[in-house]
């Protein structure tokens, strides 16, 4: 991190109407890797299409899926949902741009245990400065250290950025066995500084329960914001400037699978941040038609620039609408932008994203029908039945009230089997009561209808709070029978506890649906 800002900065500062302590009626946490879902809500949009969504949260997982294809579209999500620059994270995650001043640090780099929910886990063995190889966070730790961090979406949190303050970088929950021991994290952000001159001011936004504070960053590079830890939540750059900013951008491409013979496709042009990707993966995982990601490179390979238009166009002609886009950063917006590509007869083409005022070319794909026919021949192969497992007619002659009988204790022997996997155990129980906090007494009442004669028992048999915390869940599985699973649990707890109680749950749920699969 070679530079400083030109304004000192001796404090934390608060969000007021320009910068002080915000208060705000925003959610406390995310549900799911959640909020309203990416992609849905009450906030506008930009130019272009917007996506349709269910009414579920933005990370809420929740949706219950067929046997058949819930595990490919488990696997489907987890591979779009990893960050554009998932190989190597950093200042290497795009290629080096030609107006920014080239930085030659070296730092080891490691690549995280992914978990599920968009969460990472970092064992680091030593004092030293290390880079997550994935997402391009970089941790300073004095000593070795395990960092569990997860990805969260800035259009929950839209109520705590006030201009002039914008959004510079992805968000991130970063959790440490011993926080004294990570000192300073330094954040990937989306700019482009250019190699010199006035640049603009940095700082993060540190979310703290409902409200946030605007705190001082260290320092800046190219590539990073860098903060001094000062407490451990969801945190973010954020970044004033009076000049137009310009951003590393990305493209990211979807298609329609249906049956018809026809082409759509969903062409969303963002700011290179984790963060935003995520969100535009949530949308299309929620909008009412099913889409696949068309994996071609995503780069921009010339900047954005806020309120400049952008015309898409494609070769040969198709319909695409809207044709003309003025780029803004969607990163708040819970509706994220796109433009619709529609071709009448499949064929190869050729799309370009055009800068209006320059006619320059600022990204470029060639698609062809090898780009997205192995996933239509994969899920023709899950519906058909091979005729070598076909089964023949049985030569025993029964009547349709024994085989009626018969398939029906077959089902309700199968199914009880199935809830009795599916319910919680102590020790998962016990996990869930220790990330609870302070509040868990007003969250049983109002979100698991317990009450308050039995929570006072609960506290007159037990003095140990994390055994209180259990018993009261325990007594509400109790309560709910066969219902007292982790996905029930999580849909009664997402929209007020924290984010890291809603991945746990839905790790569990995630862990379950696999382990039912085989």
């Amino acid at each position: 991190m070679a530079r400083h800002h030109p304004e000192p900065d001796s404090g934390i500062e608060s969000l007021s109407a320009d910068e002080h302590e915000l208060e705000t009626s925003c959610e406390d946490s995310t549900g799911g890797a959640g909020e309203l879902p990416a992609g849905e809500g009450s906030s506008g949009s930009g130019s272009g299409s917007p996506s349709s969504s269910s009414n579920s949260s933005s990370e809420d997982d929740s949706d219950t899926e067929e046997s058949d294809t819930g595990r490919s579209d488990e696997e489907q999500e987890k591979k779009e949902s990893q960050p554009v620059c998932s190989e190597s994270g950093g200042e290497d995650c795009l290629p080096h741009c030609e107006h920014c001043r080239k930085e030659n640090v070296q730092r080891e780099q490691v690549t995280p245990r992914r978990l599920s929910g968009e969460q990472y886990l970092m064992k680091l063995d030593a004092e030293g400065t290390y880079e997550c190889s994935v997402t391009g966070l970089i941790f300073d730790v004095t000593k070795a250290v395990t960092i569990n961090y997860s990805l969260l979406s800035w259009s929950k949190y839209a109520g705590l950025v006030e201009p002039p303050w914008v959004v510079g970088g992805p968000l991130f929950d970063v959790r440490c066995e011993a926080p004294s021991a990570l000192t300073s994290i330094a954040f990937p952000h989306s700019l482009c500084l250019g190699d010199g001159g006035s640049h603009p001011a940095f700082k993060v936004l540190h979310i703290k329960g409902a409200g946030a504070a605007i705190e001082p960053s260290m320092d800046f590079s190219a590539s990073h914001v860098r903060w001094l830890v000062s407490s451990l939540s969801p945190v973010g750059p954020l970044i004033r400037s009076e000049e137009p900013l310009l951003y590393h951008g990305a493209v990211v491409l979807y298609k329609a699978i249906d049956d018809d013979p026809s082409l759509l496709f969903r062409v969303y042009v963002a700011t290179n941040n984790d963060s935003f990707i995520k969100d535009i993966s949530r949308a299309v995982k929620h909008s009412k038609k099913k889409f696949i990601k068309i994996d071609k490179p995503p780069v921009c390979q010339k900047l954005l620039q806020n309120g400049k238009r952008y015309r898409l166009i494609c070769e040969p002609e198709a319909e695409i609408n809207p044709e003309e886009i003025e780029f803004v950063d969607g990163s708040l917006l819970k509706l994220k932008s796109y433009i619709e590509v529609y071709f009448e007869k499949p064929d190869d083409f050729t799309l370009s994203l055009v800068e209006l005022d320059s006619d320059a070319v600022v990204w470029k794909a060639k698609l062809r029908e090898s780009d997205w026919i192995h996933y239509d021949q994969n899920k023709n192969e899950q519906t058909r039945i091979p005729s070598s497992v076909k089964r023949r007619k049985s030569t025993n002659s029964f009547s349709e009230e024994e085989k009626h009988c018969n398939k029906k204790q077959r089902s309700n022997n199968y199914t009880d089997g199935i809830k009795t996997r599916s319910l919680l155990t102590d020790q998962q129980l016990m996990v869930i009561a220790k990330l609870f906090g302070v509040e868990w007494k007003e969250i049983a009442i109002e979100c698991l209808q317990m009450e308050m004669k039995d929570i006072q028992q609960i506290q007159a048999n037990e003095e140990v709070v994390n055994i209180q915390k259990f018993l009261m869940l325990s007594k509400w599985r109790e309560r709910e029978q066969s219902n007292g699973t982790a996905q029930a649990l999580c849909n009664r707890l997402r929209e007020k506890v924290s984010y890291e109680i809603v991945q746990a749950l839905e790790g569990i749920s995630f862990i379950l649906f696999v382990q039912l699969r085989h």
